[in-house]
């Protein structure tokens, strides 16, 4: 039986100004078993009418491009109201630059992580397959940095955190801090699917998209300084 009948491909959208460039990611990311490109945009303008038309699971969308950039082709994905995107993909932002507040300012936006334009293909593919799977592909530690570039006055603990099981908040803290679930079910003595049960209880009830806007929260929020 053909695998991806059981398994369909993870459907990719490219959004990057320079055709060079976004020719060669669609060969890269075309050629592997397990994925297929559905669309591509030269600017932000561009891929909303693209991502609406084709309903991609994972965008990688370059941070500058002109007239809309990617920051705000972002913002305006995870901002609709009008259900025009349909199930939401998840995002990756390009970037030329290791430590990019414009990117940080995409994740906080609703983006999964971020991506050096001049990543191996080898780690480009992969990090499509974790954000496809919930993960993030920036570590904790380091959007925390980021973040800490963006000075927050602390505030009040906000009241659906409070109403965190005692235990479903010690899963927020350890997913918080980078650990993965192998990690916090051996800090606390959980198997990994209640590990998993745990952190899909903690985004339900916190209203948030993935593991990434754990650690956004728990940033904003003051919890866990």
């Amino acid at each position: 039986m053909d695998e991806t009948l059981t398994h369909p491909k993870i459907r990719v959208a490219l959004v990057d100004d320079q055709q060079l460039f976004r020719s060669g990611l669609a060969v890269i990311i075309g050629a592997q078993p397990d994925m297929a490109v559905v669309a591509q945009a030269a600017d932000g303008t561009e891929a909303l009418g693209e991502i609406a038309a084709h309903g991609p699971d994972v965008v990688l969308m370059d941070v500058q491009m002109s007239p809309m950039d990617g920051v705000e082709a972002t913002r305006k994905i995870f901002e609709d109201t009008t259900g025009r995107f349909g199930r939401l993909p998840k995002v990756i932002m390009l970037t030329t630059f290791d430590w990019d507040e414009h990117a940080a300012t995409a994740v906080r936006h609703g983006a999964s992580g971020f991506l050096l334009k001049d990543s191996t293909p080898e780690f480009v593919c992969e990090a499509i397959r974790a954000v496809h799977g919930g993960n993030a592909v920036i570590a904790p530690q380091s959007l925390a940095a980021l973040l800490r570039d963006e000075p927050l006055p602390v505030p009040e603990v906000p009241v659906p955190y409070l109403e965190l099981t005692e235990r479903e908040r010690e899963v927020f803290n350890a997913v918080a801090l980078g650990l993965t679930n192998q990690e916090i079910s051996g800090r606390l003595f959980l198997s990994e699917s209640t590990v998993k049960t745990h952190i899909g209880a903690i985004l339900r009830k916190l209203a948030l998209r993935d593991r990434v806007q754990i650690v956004v929260y728990s940033y904003e929020n003051g919890i866990g300084r």
